[in-house]
């Protein structure tokens, strides 16, 4: 379970989103910091041993800085208003599918995938469903899967045309054309502060197990 205090935190920090508060309340940013990375060590220990790829993992492997880049960016608010973490074979910064949950009031989540990959990586994963559709498709057709995922994968980032190789009439081609793939499930406040937490979030990691291991196939 999250601390209340610290869904209070990010609360006061989306309303308030500049260095002055946030130096004010620092101490609360590290309490939220730290029941954070405690909740994202006990998800690694317990997937860990359902998928080997994770156990490796430390919790600074997952888990993102709260300060935002805004070099390039037209948003120039210093901070995240929420607190991530991504768990993965390799590490947050190597360009594998995997686990992620989100912590941000009203908008947390869990699920996970592969998001917007480079072109080599993104042909590797739609050859290997254009080879593997009936594979492809009993996996986001199980039951356990579609138990948490019911509405299937994203589909925010769509080219509006069939990638270049493959044909409009390819059974697959609703899903050759996504960027990205990605699969999430919202969690309420409530499911945030209850005890049964962790297992909820550890059965929607553990139900797209073999989608996850799909993906990162096509990438070795």
């Amino acid at each position: 379970m999250f601390k209340t205090s610290t869904l209070k935190f990010l609360k006061g920090l989306k309303k308030n989103n500049n260095k002055t508060w946030f130096e004010k309340n620092k101490s609360a940013y590290l309490d939220a910091k730290e029941d954070a990375e405690h909740f994202v060590e006990r998800l690694i220990e317990s997937l860990g041993k359902v998928d080997p790829d994770i156990a490796p993992l430390r919790a600074k492997d997952c888990t993102y800085r709260i300060y935002r880049d805004v070099r390039f960016s037209s948003d120039k608010t210093p901070y995240k208003t929420h607190m991530g973490a991504f768990l993965n074979k390799g590490g947050k910064k190597v360009p594998t599918a995997g686990y992620y949950f989100h912590a941000e009031p009203g908008r947390s989540m869990t699920g996970g995938g592969l998001w917007m990959p480079m072109p080599a990586e993104l042909s590797k994963v739609r050859q290997e469903i254009d080879y593997n559709f009936a594979e492809w498709t009993k996996l986001l057709g199980a039951r356990r899967f579609k138990k948490y995922f019911s509405e299937g994968l994203d589909k925010d980032e769509i080219l509006s045309r069939p990638p270049k190789g493959y044909d409009a009439e390819n059974p697959a081609i609703g899903f050759l054309k996504l960027k990205s793939f990605v699969v999430t499930r919202l969690l309420t406040d409530e499911m945030m502060t209850s005890r049964s937490l962790l297992k909820e979030v550890l059965n929607s990691f553990e139900s797209m197990k073999e989608y996850v291991y799909f993906i990162n196939r096509s990438l070795e």
